[in-house]
């Protein structure tokens, strides 16, 4: 069966990355791309009947331009306009299509986490039937090293499985933080310290376990590193992508660093990468 990729596309100069991506995405994986625009519904029909002529015909025009600028032969596109609201209309279609992946562009409000909450993206990313993808980094940059948190949740295996099955040749990184408790308190303690050191071997050989079990079940296993960080999880995350960003993050929408909502607009409005949320089941 053929796969289905849908890119939700807003017109501006800022979604064009975005746009290219998916184009490439569907060029790569000889999936069909399915590019959708969003439309008032409160127009006058007579309005809305030209307006989706002019804007299919920008849509083909621009996807025209990347496939010039990328050199990308096209892929099976179908293009079109769709009437409601905006991030209803984006989870309705990809429920209707059977999407394998929904494409958005970044979030514009760089730097700005409480202008996140309500926006199309982060409704889209809360109620999304499928992976999500949001593109803030050029299409020519290749997906070469993928950062996955994870613990040892059924979300955690998700996500880690769908990166597994979507990006065999990459190089990925398992990023595990973990605080074992008593160690602002008992840390300089010798016989602490040793307890703390046992912990976190078995933290690592438990984690292992569970990729090799993991990896077991795949055809192709790409080259892979385990990191142990101590500290909250949402700040060791957030400090190795602004020291060492990858370029995807692939995380899932519950799990590895509890509850989504804050952790997605602080995610979203400061994107060292493009994210690939997924869903925990």
């Amino acid at each position: 069966m053929t796969q289905t990729l849908l890119f939700a596309c807003d017109l501006s100069a800022e979604n064009r990355a975005a746009y290219a991506r998916a184009v490439r995405l569907a060029t790569e994986s000889g999936a069909r791309l399915d590019v959708i625009h969003v439309l008032d519904p409160y127009l006058p029909r007579r309005v809305l009947h030209s307006l989706e002529e002019a804007v299919v015909a920008d849509m083909q025009a621009t996807l025209t331009d990347i496939r010039e600028d990328y050199a990308l032969p096209e892929p099976q596109t179908l293009l079109q306009t769709v009437a409601g609201a905006t991030y209803a209309e984006i989870i309705r279609e990809a429920h209707d299509r059977e999407v394998d992946m929904i494409i958005l562009g970044a979030h514009r409000k760089r730097g700005q986490p409480d202008l996140v909450v309500g926006t199309t993206l982060a409704r889209v990313l809360r109620s999304a039937p499928c992976p999500v993808l949001t593109v803030s980094q050029p299409a020519n940059r290749d997906w070469q090293d993928i950062l996955v948190p994870v613990d040892f949740s059924l979300g955690s295996r998700h996500i880690l499985r769908e990166t597994l099955k979507r990006f065999p040749e990459a190089r990925l990184t398992l990023l595990h933080a973990w605080d074992i408790p008593g160690e602002r308190e008992l840390g300089s303690d010798r016989e602490y310290a040793r307890w703390r050191d046992r912990e976190v071997d078995r933290l690592r050989g438990q984690l292992e376990r569970e990729t090799d079990q993991l990896m077991g079940e795949l055809d192709r296993v790409p080259e892979l590193e385990l990191v142990l960080e101590q500290g909250d999880p949402l700040e060791v995350l957030l400090t190795r992508l602004r020291r060492q960003p990858p370029d995807l993050l692939a995380l899932g929408s519950r799990g590895q660093l509890g509850r989504h909502s804050h952790i997605t607009e602080a995610l979203l409005s400061e994107p060292h990468c493009d994210i690939m949320l997924c869903r925990a089941w």
